[in-house]
């Protein structure tokens, strides 16, 4: 953002009115805490303005309508709500944690970013499964926080954090700062890896299975493998996310599935072993 002043110059004849540019810059912390939250919005507002897409939805809109027992009003509701308080959550931590140097970290060279964004993935992979998984079995945890998350049994693109403030708390704002920490990333670099974590989280929600979607090419960890988690009876399957789903299959909870056309259009995940 930039400001225009005018400095008042004394000639002989006349006063001059010269412009100049005053910048107000807005630090990499900031952007790392706002950029996401846009990306968001402007993610799942791209699902939405592409409408219902019948042919590729995993779930038919009858389904969504009658499984989901929340409004999607609320949901957009809950979900400001959810993101407003990581937002007081990162301002009182970068009031405490920033110093009065004023030094801006140089980015260091693009095979140590590539690096840092594999060590992030990898970190926040390992506390979401685990912080997952535990809010599933703890059936105190399940009752009072994340059983809201699983209100919305057919997902769609902005029910993805849609969750009680504390899991938002534990699962996103505990792990990303321990992604960013642990990967050694600069605060610019925190900017893409967390816009890219939230398009990750969010086409994990959408519900659709489109062609030529390079997240399904690339993960194997996708709507289709989280809508398994979603539905009743995938509860105990697939606590894997945003990204790799090698926690699922190291501890046995990995659940994999096969894709089938309906008959009435569109997908349905399908388990292919034996629900316990």
């Amino acid at each position: 953002m930039e400001s225009i002043i005018f400095d008042r110059r004394m000639t002989n004849s006349s006063s001059n009115l010269t412009p100049t540019v005053m910048p107000f810059p807005v630090s990499d912390e900031l952007l790392g805490t706002f950029v996401p939250i846009a990306v968001y919005w402007i993610y799942s507002g791209i699902y939405v303005m592409l409408g219902d897409l019948n042919q590729y939805r995993l779930h038919t809109k009858a389904e969504e309508d009658k499984k989901n027992v929340v409004s999607k009003r609320t949901v957009v509701k809950g979900v400001l709500i959810q993101q407003a308080f990581q937002i007081a959550v990162s301002l009182l931590l970068f009031t405490f944690m920033s110093g009065d140097s004023g030094v801006v970290l140089l980015q260091p060279s693009l095979p140590v970013i590539v690096l840092q964004f594999m060590v992030a993935m990898v970190v926040m992979d390992t506390w979401q499964y685990f912080m997952h998984r535990f809010m599933h079995i703890n059936k105190f945890l399940y009752k009072h926080i994340h059983s809201k998350h699983h209100t919305l049994v057919v997902p769609y693109a902005f029910g993805a954090l849609y969750n009680h403030p504390l899991e938002g708390l534990i699962l996103d704002t505990i792990g990303g700062a321990l992604s960013f920490l642990i990967s050694g990333m600069t605060p610019r670099t925190a900017i893409f890896f967390f816009s890219f974590a939230t398009i990750k989280t969010v086409d994990d929600h959408c519900g659709l299975w489109l062609p030529g979607n390079l997240l399904h090419v690339f993960f194997n960890n996708n709507s289709a493998y989280h809508d398994i988690h979603h539905q009743l009876y995938g509860t105990k399957y697939n606590f894997s996310q945003p990204f790799f789903i090698t926690w699922d299959k190291i501890l046995g909870t990995h659940m994999p599935f096969s894709l089938e056309k309906r008959k009435e259009g569109g997908f349905e995940a399908r388990p292919i072993k034996k629900i316990n």
